[in-house]
């Protein structure tokens, strides 16, 4: 697949997101050729990930890369290269191993090749530091940054993926506006309106399971940097060595965006939804395949021949998109996720939030997964305003009984971010916020939604809700709900420098971009792009977030396990 077609998905929309990889692609070949001569990438594993969102082999190989590594301690792998560049986090931890792969670089070779280093996104004083005090900052030729703030991921989304969430960067955005009052440039801004949505706000929404299909598959999968990689048996016969046993397949890799027809049509639907769609198109591929027949003059057949690759991309798509739905399904239908589903629904409703939940305990007694529980008593813990100390105070001892004790970091991880929580006032928001918002919608068409609620089959994700409502009527219609809401919520608006007022196109929709600060997942996602095709909205929206997540990976980036002891 050439770069050209890997990126065009990129490039259309109101705002064409191309031109963000394509400024991040100038900036890598413009560092690249300082340093001159043959060259090997070290890389820090976390990085390779996002980066090839950016940049593909072939690139680097056109600026004279020959290798490539992964960040180890130790020697290097043999190269015969002029420029060892380590491609890096500003991690002090980092700093370590690059320092002992110089040493034992130095003594195996001798000071005949420049080290380079190239940190993402941001150059670091305390790593400078670092090297500097083991000896070796005169070792390394160039340092430099990468500003790689902002991943493209789709065509309406991007993503810093950074692992660590920031807190809101509203008194930072001010104070630059502040001091740069007078020399702004003269540009005519791409967005009417930025909303910044710290994850505090909403910590409800990535604790429920996703229901919209690309949510499904992250939830069981996990989607890394727009890829999955799926069980091999669904995908390609069973290979046998010669005494008959299988061999071990490998798991199917797919990309997953827009640039697939199928895939961008489908994938923010409610799984439910989905069947029906691969049915439809199923007849409709057999039927382009089956009008070959009726090719009779030269014209008809070179016609027909001409259509063949684009018919047989898209039953090759159809066939990956009904294994993986029949995967998927298989899960869906079961009765545990039916009955995990239930717990969930009646806790976003407000049924029974203030007292043991007997299916948490059943799960915990039949040793569920760790996660499992921990979003559900997170879940109960936030719709109910926290939990009575007495029900605390059991659900951690049957977690630490039965899970271990090391998991008591865990657990406080989760209280410090607000997600599980002794009840601290008799008084419960919850219901007045969810009832004022419309949070949980009874009546909804799966098929054919006309609310936000579709993503999470009866939630209406709060984040995505209060977006809404800042489009229409604003949120001077839910001021006494804002204040129930965790930290502080403003209204900051930006003065054009005169001539620079845009004439609106008749019809044309107002562009927000919505920046989630701590995490966004796939069902929200889905959300926002439904409103963006209400025809009633007036609004596009633009999703930017600090990092793709669903409920798993985000209590995972919570867990804590006590260092075993020494003695």
């Amino acid at each position: 697949m050439t770069t050209l077609k890997m990126a065009a998905h990129l490039s259309y929309g109101r705002v064409i997101l191309n031109n963000l990889r394509e400024a991040a692609r100038k900036e890598l070949r413009e560092f690249l050729d300082k340093c001159e001569g043959s060259k090997a990438i070290v890389w820090d594993e976390y990085l390779t990930g996002p980066f090839g969102l950016i940049a593909q082999y072939s690139l680097l190989k056109e600026h004279e890369v020959d290798k490539m590594f992964t960040l180890k301690e130790g020697r290097l792998p043999a190269a015969d290269v002029k420029n060892i560049i380590f491609f890096v986090r500003p991690r002090l931890e980092l700093m370590d191993i690059i320092a002992d792969n110089i040493r034992c670089e130095d003594r195996l070779h001798g000071p005949h090749r420049d080290f380079h280093i190239l940190f993402l996104p941001r150059r670091s004083l305390l790593c400078e530091q670092r090297l500097k005090e083991q000896g070796l900052l005169v070792n390394i030729t160039h340092i430099d940054e990468y500003s790689l703030d902002l991943i493209p991921f789709d065509s309406d989304l991007m993503s810093m993926e950074a692992e660590s969430a920031f807190r809101l960067v509203a008194n930072m955005m001010l104070r630059m506006k502040r001091e740069f009052a007078g020399s702004q440039n003269q540009i005519l801004p791409v967005f009417d309106k930025l909303l910044l949505l710290d994850r505090n706000v909403d910590l409800l929404t990535p604790l429920a399971t996703q229901l919209t299909y690309e949510g499904l598959i992250d939830e069981i999968y996990g989607i890394q940097n727009t890829y999955v990689k799926l069980p091999p048996e669904k995908f390609a016969p069973k290979k046998q060595n010669e005494s008959g046993r299988d061999l071990p397949t490998e798991p199917k890799k797919l990309q997953l965006n827009s640039a697939e027809e199928l895939y961008a049509e489908i994938r923010d639907k409610n799984f439910n939804a989905v069947g029906s769609v691969l049915s439809k198109k199923a007849k409709f591929i057999s039927a382009a395949f089956e009008g070959r027949h009726n090719a009779k003059t030269v014209g008809e057949i070179k016609q027909f021949v001409s259509q063949l690759p684009h018919m047989q991309a898209a039953r090759t798509s159809l066939a990956n998109h009904t294994s993986i739905a029949e995967l998927i399904k298989d899960l869906t239908a079961s009765e545990t996720f039916f009955d995990n589903l239930t717990v969930e629904q009646e806790f976003m409703s407000g049924i029974d939030t203030d007292k043991v939940n007997s299916y948490i305990e059943d799960s915990i007694a039949q040793q569920e997964p760790l996660i499992k529980i921990l979003r559900l008593v997170c879940m109960q813990s936030v719709c109910n305003n926290g939990l009575k100390q007495k029900v605390l105070d059991y659900y951690k001892r049957e977690i630490l009984q039965t899970y271990g004790y090391e998991h008591i970091l865990t657990l406080n991880n989760l209280e410090k971010a607000g997600l599980l929580k002794p009840q601290t006032s008799t008084r419960n928001n919850y219901p007045t916020i969810r009832k004022t918002l419309r949070l949980w919608m009874d009546d909804i068409n799966e098929q054919n939604p006309n609310d936000i609620s579709y993503v999470y089959s009866g939630y209406a994700p709060l984040s995505v809700r209060l977006t809404q409502l800042l489009a229409r009527p604003g949120w001077r219609s839910i001021e006494e709900v804002l204040k129930m809401l965790p930290g502080p919520h403003f209204d900051e608006r930006q003065q054009l420098p005169s001539g620079l007022h845009k004439k609106r196109q008749q019809g044309e929709n107002r562009v927000t971009l919505v920046f989630f600060l701590g995490g966004v997942t796939y069902a929200e996602i889905a959300a926002l792009r439904f409103l963006s095709q209400m025809e009633e909205g007036g609004t596009e929206y633009i999703i930017a977030t600090t990092k793709l997540i669903n409920g798993t990976s985000w209590i995972k980036s919570m867990m804590d396990k006590l260092e075993p002891s020494l003695f």
